[in-house]
């Protein structure tokens, strides 16, 4: 029997809901930055984050088997949460774009350790953070 495999190195990818998919999109794509790699009309929206993705579902059709692929059935109800890795120094950067693109900010704030995080929502609700790497300890 194989030994227990290493902890995995990253988070490949995250899933948000949201009715309204193109809304979503542009928000992930016309501020955010990301780049749109796959969509099914009403089903879902796939973008890409540099080596990860963001999985925008539509919550009615997650909700039953696609009948292509034998992925299971998933969701989640109510208001989801992704963290963007913000690069050092970029975080005045990323407060002034999220203005000037009409994004109110929510909350920005330092963490006790010293780390920055600005939280915003997307068109769905969902809770946006960009946050310094050094949030989690992580060098950037």
């Amino acid at each position: 029997m194989p030994g227990r495999p290493h902890a995995p190195r990253s988070v490949l990818e995250t899933a948000l809901y949201a009715s309204d998919l193109d809304a979503a999109a542009a928000f992930y794509r016309d501020v955010v930055g990301l780049k749109e790699d796959s969509r099914v009309p009403n089903r879902h929206i796939f973008l890409r984050c540099e080596t990860s993705m963001v999985l925008l579902f539509n919550p009615e059709a997650t909700g039953e088997s696609s009948g292509k692929l034998p992925v299971p059935p998933h969701g989640a109800t109510g208001a989801g949460h992704v963290c963007f890795c913000a690069a050092p120094g970029e975080m005045d950067a990323w407060a002034a774009h999220l203005v000037a693109e009409g994004v109110e900010i929510e909350t920005d704030f330092y963490w006790p350790g010293g780390a920055r995080s600005i939280y915003v929502r997307d068109p769905a609700g969902n809770s946006v953070e960009f946050a310094e790497a050094k949030l989690w300890g992580f060098d950037a």
